[in-house]
């Protein structure tokens, strides 16, 4: 079969597993992991940030983030389609008991001026508006990829209004391979960050949160409420390592092939459109009178899978275990398909 699910369906590379393999640990609640520690180090040096935290998941990481920024009763700002507000659970309002406040955007971005006009006044009946979370790349968005000088804007209506800004960059790397920017351009205008390491890097499991040290300090006791201080968690960290040394710069091969596949798409005739192709998500919306449920199985038929993304949309996401020769055999399968 060909995955197309999602780019957490990967394996490790075999150079990965020695990486894994041959791993100095330690136990990591006491801080005593040294590559653990290595890949904190290295990741909080990448971004220009003071401290990292090493979490099971990008869910916790987010989940941690929100706790250490608000207090029960304040409010989040973000998209409607943001991963924090779909995907999570209900997360926010039942680990901290907090309201968001849901906008609209241009494939899932939001502008400053939105999130001006979205601070609540300070009035007893409304909730504190205390934290902004933007997501890039935007999974519902397509992939679609936030312009830095928004990302300033933003940030400066925060400094003006006392709120604090996150970043789930659950495929941030996607989104700097695309514009050519820095990791650093991102860490001076955020208080956290959330970077993932099982997706379009390719490591099996982990995610880091990036912040000041004493919000890691923070983040700390909170991973720990959230069930999530892994032992000798070094193993996993290495894999990490070298997704960050190895699978960065190739990621720009799964855009390639996301395009290859959105124009494939764009000549069937069961599709009316697809989404723009950013990064490496493509998402496909069905001509009236065909299912998300009908082509998923008849994709499933030729040997391809996917994932519904909604009403008549489908989603296929481009990874490290899917290559050229898979691109034409996907070609040659979906052309089967009427």
């Amino acid at each position: 079969m060909i995955d197309l699910r999602s780019d957490t369906i990967t394996k490790p590379t075999k150079e990965m597993l020695e990486a894994m393999m041959s791993a100095k640990v330690g136990d990591d609640v006491f801080g005593d992991d040294p590559t653990v520690n290595t890949l904190q180090e290295k990741i909080a040096d990448l971004f220009g940030m003071e401290d990292a935290i090493y979490c099971p998941s990008g869910t916790m990481t987010n989940q941690i983030a929100m706790r250490i920024h608000t207090r029960p009763q304040d409010e989040v700002i973000c998209h409607r389609h943001s991963h924090v507000y779909l995907y999570e659970g209900g997360g926010m309002m039942y680990n901290s008991m907090l309201s968001p406040k849901l906008l609209d955007g241009d494939r899932g971005r939001i502008t400053a001026e939105q999130v001006v006009e979205s601070i609540n006044p300070d009035d007893i009946h409304f909730p504190h508006s205390k934290l902004v979370v933007l997501e890039n790349t935007m999974n519902k968005g397509g992939g679609s990829v936030y312009d830095l000088e928004e990302i300033k804007k933003i940030r400066r209506v925060c400094d003006e209004n006392d709120l604090k800004l996150h970043l789930d960059g659950a495929r941030f790397f996607n989104a700097i391979i695309k514009t050519g920017e820095n990791a650093s351009d991102y860490g001076s205008l955020f208080d956290t960050i959330s970077i993932c390491f099982s997706k379009g890097l390719g490591a099996p499991v982990g995610s880091v949160l990036l912040g000041t040290k004493a919000q890691i300090k923070e983040a700390r006791r909170v991973r720990k409420v959230f069930g999530g201080g892994m032992r000798q968690a070094g193993y996993l960290a290495a894999a990490c390592i070298h997704a960050l040394d190895h699978h960065v710069d190739r990621l720009v091969e799964d855009h390639k092939r996301a395009e290859k596949i959105g124009q494939v798409l764009q000549r069937c005739a069961f599709i009316e459109e697809v989404m723009p192709v950013d990064t490496n998500i493509v998402i496909g919306k069905l001509t009236e009178g065909k299912s998300e449920k009908w082509l998923l199985e008849e994709l499933e038929k030729q040997g391809i899978l996917a994932v519904a993304f909604g009403k008549g949309l489908v989603r296929f996401v481009t990874h490290l275990d899917f290559d050229d020769a898979d691109l034409d055999q996907f070609e040659a399968a979906i052309s089967k398909i009427s």
